[in-house]
């Protein structure tokens, strides 16, 4: 299993962001309502939530300015307002349960190394967030459609619920350079205490800062 426990050296830092090996990435494309990057190995922030983590209206138009906006800067602010938006904890908050939480985290650890090398990560009331890398051919699409299928399935198993768990579309963004790949892992392990949830990000149970400070020391 590959985590944050391998730290990249400069060379392989730069590989994350420019190598594309796997067979016919798709690049710019569409599942469900928004634009997805597939560009093959490289690192990508990915963003799922739960599918009453947001109003109906709030998807409608945050989907219809995204749409309309071609300006990557401009982008990136309406994707700021839909994150801050997910941290306000809107709908059930499945993931309050521990066991669903620790199920979703151990489900992405698991394939860390097969599928995708596992960066960083958290789980959040709502919502989750990852960097990964795919890996041996595996696309984006592939490894988030599976990943979805199978903790939707077992969420629903814990909460004896049957319908849909994850909202169907997911956000991703490939990362630029060093300076971005920084700041998303930033961006991740924070992003708990943003919320108000703890006071450091290593406070937080289902998260990559967490797990690097206590288990994988426990573990060394």
């Amino acid at each position: 299993m590959q985590t944050l426990a391998d730290e990249p050296s400069a060379l392989r830092l730069k590989n994350m962001f420019t190598n594309r090996k796997s067979s016919e990435p798709k690049g710019w494309h569409r599942r469900g309502y928004l634009p997805h990057f597939d560009g093959g190995e490289i690192c990508q922030f990915v963003t799922i939530h739960l599918g009453d983590a947001l109003p109906q209206e709030v998807l409608v138009k945050w989907k219809t300015e995204l749409e309309k906006e071609k300006d990557e800067n401009a982008r990136m602010i309406l994707n700021d307002r839909y994150e801050a938006y997910l941290d306000q904890s809107y709908g059930a908050c499945y993931l309050k349960d521990e066991r669903l939480a620790t199920q979703v985290q151990e489900s992405l650890l698991y394939h860390g190394g097969t599928r995708y090398k596992l960066i960083s990560w958290v789980v959040m009331p709502n919502h989750a967030h990852f960097l990964i890398k795919p890996l041996n051919n595996h696309s984006i699409s592939e490894i988030m459609k599976k990943f979805k299928s199978f903790t939707s399935h077992e969420a629903n198993k814990l909460l004896q619920k049957s319908g849909k768990f994850w909202q169907e579309d997911y956000f991703d963004r490939y990362i630029r350079n060093r300076e971005h790949y920084e700041k998303t892992i930033t961006y991740i392990e924070n992003n708990p205490v943003k919320a108000k949830l703890c006071q450091s990000a290593d406070q937080w149970k289902f998260g990559s800062a967490y797990y690097r400070k206590y288990v994988l020391k426990e573990e060394n």
